[in-house]
Parts: C-alpha cells; sequence; structure tokens
C-alpha cells in the first residue's frame, strides 16, 4: 500500500507538532512556560477559574493526551505501571487549584461588592454519628474497589530481586522522592538531600512566625495574600510538582532528557563536561590559568573560588539589604528586621534552585564553589 500526497503531507505536519512540543519540552522552555502560565493564571484567575473556561482547558489537555496517545514512544511511557499514578497527580493537582482558586475569585468578588463571602455562616458541625462514619464508609468501600479494579487491569510493576551487577537505566526513586533526585543534578548531595530539604520544613515552621496577617484566615482569597499564596505555588506547583514531571516523563536513559515523543535510546551521547565559576571567570573571561598558589594568608583553593565566594557572599549578605529599601520596603517595614531576615533568606534560597537549574540547562554550568580538597561544593 502506498501513500498519497495527502497523507504525507499529514504525516509531516504531525511530525512537525511533534518536534515543537519535544523542543518547548526541554527543561528550560518547559520551566520558562510552566512559570509564565502560573503567572498568567494568578492574574487572570477571576476569568480561567470559571466553570467553563476550566473545563475547556481541562477537555483541551485530556484531547492532547488521547491524541498523544497515538504515538508509540508517548504511549509507552505514560502506560508504564510506575507512571500512572502521576497522570492521575497531575489531574487531582489541576482540580484541586481549581478549586481553590475559584473560591478565591468568588470571595475576592463578594468583598469588593460588599455582599457575604463563601464561607459566612456556614455551619461546620458535622455529628460523628451518622453523618462521618457514613461517609468515611462510603469513601472506604469506593477506594477499595477503585484499587481492586486497577491491581486487577494494571500489573504491579514488580522487578527481578535486588542485583549490583544488574542496574536498571534510568534507575529512579519513588514518584515522591524524584524532585530530591532531580535536585542531585544541580546540587551537591549534602544541599539536594539535606539542607534544602531541611529548608522546606524550617519554612514550613516559620510561617506564622513570618506571616501574621490575619485576613484571609478561615476563607479562600487571593486578593488579600497576594505574596503568600504566590510564593507557595511557585515552591509547590514549579520547584515539586514539575520536578515530579520532568523525572517520570522526561529523564531517560544516563538520566537524559527526552522530549515527549522520543525514543528513549540508551546509547545517546551524554551532557558535555561541565564547568564551574572558577574556570569561566579565570579561562574565560580573563585568559589565563586557574590560580594554584597561595595569596599570603589565603589558600590557593580560596583564591581559586575566589569569584563564587563574592558572588555567593553579595547573594545571601548584601542582596536583603538592597532588597529591604527597594522592593520589600514596605514588608520589612511590617516584619522588622529579625522576621524579615529569615523571610528574606528562605526566598533567596527558594529563588536560588530554579536559578542554579537555568544555568545548568543553558550553560552547563556546575558550582559557584568548588573547594573539592574540603568535600565543600556550592
Amino acid at each position: 500500500m502506498t501513500m498519497t500526497g495527502l497523507d504525507l503531507l499529514a504525516a509531516g505536519d504531525s511530525n512537525a507538532i511533534k518536534d515543537l512540543i519535544n523542543t518547548l519540552c526541554q527543561p528550560h522552555w518547559f520551566f520558562i512556560i510552566a512559570s509564565v502560565a502560573m503567572i498568567v493564571f494568578l492574574v487572570g484567575y477571576r476569568t480561567l477559574t470559571k466553570p467553563a473556561v476550566a473545563l475547556a482547558g481541562g477537555l483541551a489537555f485530556t484531547a492532547f493526551y488521547v491524541l498523544s496517545g497515538f504515538d508509540s514512544d508517548f504511549l509507552s511511557i505514560i502506560q508504564k505501571p510506575d507512571n500512572v499514578p502521576i497522570t492521575m497527580m497531575i489531574y487531582l493537582v489541576g482540580f484541586f487549584v481549581w478549586l481553590a482558586f475559584r473560591q478565591a475569585a468568588v470571595n475576592d468578588q463578594n468583598m469588593e461588592e460588599g455582599k457575604p463571602l463563601l464561607e459566612a455562616g456556614s455551619d461546620d458541625k458535622v455529628l460523628v454519628w451518622p453523618d462521618l462514619v457514613y461517609t468515611e464508609l462510603i469513601a472506604l468501600v469506593l477506594c477499595t474497589v477503585a484499587l481492586t479494579v486497577w491491581s486487577v487491569i494494571l500489573r504491579a510493576p514488580l522487578e527481578q530481586p535486588a542485583n549490583p551487577a544488574v542496574i536498571p537505566n534510568p534507575s529512579k526513586a519513588p514518584w515522591y522522592f524524584l524532585g530530591l533526585q532531580e535536585m542531585l543534578v544541580y546540587f551537591d548531595p549534602w544541599i539536594a538531600g539535606v539542607l534544602l530539604p531541611g529548608l522546606i520544613i524550617v519554612g514550613l515552621i516559620a510561617i506564622p512566625y513570618i506571616d501574621r496577617n490575619p485576613r484571609g484566615n478561615g476563607y479562600y482569597t487571593l486578593k488579600e495574600r497576594k505574596f503568600a499564596i504566590t510564593t507557595f505555588l511557585f515552591g509547590f506547583l514549579l520547584l515539586w510538582v514539575v520536578l515530579i514531571v520532568f523525572g517520570t516523563f522526561l529523564r531517560g536513559p544516563n538520566w537524559n532528557f527526552f522530549g515527549p515523543y522520543e525514543f528513549w535510546d540508551p546509547h545517546r551521547p551524554a551532557a558535555l563536561l561541565n564547568i564551574n565559576l572558577a574556570d569561566i571567570f579565570w579561562v574565560q573571561w580573563l585568559g589565563r590559568g586557574i590560580p594554584t598558589e597561595s595569596f599570603g594568608m589565603l589558600p590557593h583553593f580560596v583564591v581559586r573560588e575566589a569569584p563564587g565566594i563574592v558572588l555567593l557572599s553579595f547573594y545571601f549578605f548584601i542582596l536583603p539589604g538592597i532588597l529591604r529599601y527597594t522592593v520589600f520596603r514596605k514588608m520589612g517595614n511590617q516584619l522588622g528586621f529579625v522576621r524579615y531576615m529569615v523571610m528574606i533568606q528562605l526566598f533567596l534560597w527558594m529563588a536560588f534552585v530554579p536559578i542554579k537549574m537555568a544555568l545548568r540547562w543553558t550553560l552547563n554550568f556546575k558550582y559557584f564553589v568548588a573547594i573539592t580538597e574540603n568535600f565543600l561544593n556550592f
């Protein structure tokens, strides 16, 4: 059977669309698009959360998924037993984000018009018997049925016993650790595995200490909590959910990035060797060799890494003061010195993660400071 001219034209258009999507799913473009989409959503949340608009968006995403399923490479990725729950997670995250912001949009509109909030006058009391017990029983039965059907239809991804001579490629952590595994690409293990998760916990603990704004307690709103909600969404959606999507659908053999319509070729060449800030400063900019001798009382590795030490010192110690009297002037006056410093350090650390990721994607950048003599890489 021969292909007609129309068939060839359709195939060419399809391949062009797939190539475009593969390009846009490269990490730097994907992250930029996701960031812009979040900003657009926050700006136009009152319109974009309307049920008709949200339903159209959900149907469009579903249509994309269904049509992409005709591509063998895409289908081989999404139908893996480990990856099916991540598809469900995307839908659930989208639904609950929409639900919260829809109620926030209605409340913000009602406040402007002098109308009562959605939560006003609601009776939160629920009788344990029979209301709560019946609800929990029904939920228990439905979850049991769903898990039973799931386990029958989709085979569990059980593999052979652990064998040090046979290593899966790619070797991936469980989905809830994929964000941390992704960060290990950009940061030293002590930062990605200890410091950053610790800062997440510290940040959550510090929220009641930093944010004493009584508005927004007990009801949904965006207008009265813009900075807090925007910061949370950036950390949750872009620095956690997106990293899980990266690790699940786009990270293939040898931990290379692949587009959704690309074959996971285990023989694909790895990325170029990564470079440090010292290489860029001394070799590329100054055109000389990297210093190997001490300068007075300064060890040679301090001289070598001086550009990175100066840059990081400016970022974490000087920049907070600049922001205090410019961008965060009003917030600094409200919080006071100590609370502002706690907030700005957590904020700068959160911003540092995508900065480092973008440098790795675009410049093959590895470390700002690489003191390998003392196992201190930053």
